[in-house]
């Protein structure tokens, strides 16, 4: 595994003076709409600082960043949460930070990390473009990388949520989580394989952005042209180096949801739950719902990844647009 449950431990330990454990809830509706005896545990990252499970990543990285790193600056690029988190953990720690997006990207995500201080740079047309820019900042002004994926102090951070989702429900049976990245599945596959290893990890990913979900069922890496989703935290065109390995090994299935099942989600979910939750939030209650007749009566968790969904998506959703 690229990290380790002592990484996921060290990660928490730098995060506790900064953030508050997020609450694990259950939802009786909830638990009746999805039927099959399940019994659901909702994982509410969406109620973070930044409104998304990033700012963990974001924070981690941050935090084991060495001083003479820091002074360079960082850069990260992202469709929203990710940047959202290490600017928030930039301003946390004075380190001057650069946020590449693609053009067109969300825009109320935009003003979110404008706000927080960071640099944005608009440039290209999906986030895989974006790293490219961001490796150039690099290059030109010696920046440190804050990549969303390859990295282990991202993927430890991630997997902090999962330490305390064991330890608000020891009893949890498996876990359905969305991928774009990998960062927060890999999270769990190291929590669980460390603590709880007869849990089960489901992965999700949108029909439209479907890279590691490909490349896992063809037991390979695999890169696509497009990531064709309104769900912008999963709209990724490839497998990562630092997660693929670990979910091709750990995952006990990997499904993919379209975007119309992803609305549904979120209807479902914002009138059981009365929280809001972005696309990429909804991914793995869509993906619980397909996976429900192999989970009968298990205790199952999701996670409400983000709230960061923008108010023209937000209407064309619960107007049934979506």
């Amino acid at each position: 595994m690229s990290v380790t449950l002592d990484d996921i431990r060290a990660a928490r330990i730098r995060l506790a003076p900064l953030l508050s454990p997020t609450p694990l809830r259950t939802y009786r509706e909830l638990d009746d709409a999805v039927g099959h005896g399940i019994r659901l545990h909702v994982k509410h990252e969406n109620f973070n600082p930044t409104g998304s499970f990033k700012v963990r990543n974001g924070l981690a990285f941050m935090t084991a960043l060495p001083d003479e790193a820091r002074a360079r600056g960082v850069v990260a690029a992202t469709r929203g949460n990710h940047g959202l988190g290490v600017a928030y953990a930039g301003r946390a720690f004075g380190v001057r930070t650069t946020v590449c997006v693609p053009v067109g990207n969300n825009p109320e995500k935009n003003a979110g990390m404008r706000a927080l201080g960071a640099r944005l740079i608009e440039e290209g047309r999906d986030y895989d473009e974006s790293v490219q820019v961001a490796d150039r900042i690099v290059t030109e002004e010696g920046a440190t990388l804050a990549h969303s994926t390859n990295n282990p102090h991202v993927i430890a951070g991630a997997g902090t949520l999962s330490l305390e989702v064991i330890e608000q429900e020891p009893q949890i049976d498996a876990m359905v989580i969305s991928i774009g990245g990998g960062s927060q599945a890999v999270g769990a596959l190291t929590v669980f394989a460390g603590l709880k290893p007869d849990a089960k990890v489901y992965g999700v990913q949108a029909v439209g952005a479907s890279a590691a979900h490909e490349g896992w069922h063809a037991r390979k890496p695999v890169q696509t042209d497009r990531a064709d989703t309104f769900a912008d935290g999963l709209a990724t065109r490839s497998t990562y180096e630092m997660t693929f390995p670990t979910l091709l090994d750990g995952l006990a299935d990997f499904i993919t949801v379209t975007d119309a099942e992803i609305a549904d989600a979120m209807r479902m979910l914002l009138r059981t739950t009365h929280s809001m939750v972005e696309p990429a939030g909804a991914a793995g209650l869509a993906g619980l719902r397909k996976l429900a007749p192999n989970l009968e009566g298990k205790r199952v968790g999701i996670v409400l990844s983000g709230a960061n969904v923008d108010s023209s998506t937000l209407q064309r959703v619960l107007s049934g647009q979506l």
